[in-house]
């Protein structure tokens, strides 16, 4: 893998976690009321675009895009089960095997 393809899936992390960052704060925002959630929000996703955008610039759209929503999706699933009191399910559990095999599978298909 060249480098700059390396490059793009580390700028695509890095998107991946302000995403997620920025998600998990809009749940403590209650509704964009408390400022300290509400501004970690807006920058964790102006943050998660930015570098979205810099990793399109070496990695293909589709792929890219499905990894960064599908394990955000995936991340803030697991979050919500440990940490935020949600419920568990057989459904839950199975939605989120079938997002990372889809991402995974997007991969194997020739991400760059």
């Amino acid at each position: 893998m060249c480098t700059l393809v390396r490059m793009g899936y580390g700028l695509l992390a890095g998107a991946i976690v302000a995403e997620i960052l920025a998600t998990t704060s809009m749940k403590y925002s209650d509704g964009f009321s408390k400022l300290w959630p509400s501004l970690i929000t807006g920058a964790g996703y102006l943050i998660a675009f930015a570098l979205l955008a810099q990793a399109l610039k070496t990695l293909q759209v589709g792929t890219a895009y499905a990894i960064w929503s599908g394990v955000g999706t995936a991340a803030v699933a697991t979050i919500g089960i440990l940490f935020l009191g949600e419920t568990l399910s057989l459904a839950k559990i199975a939605g989120i095997v079938l997002i990372v095999a889809g991402v995974a599978v997007l991969n194997l298909g020739g991400a760059h």
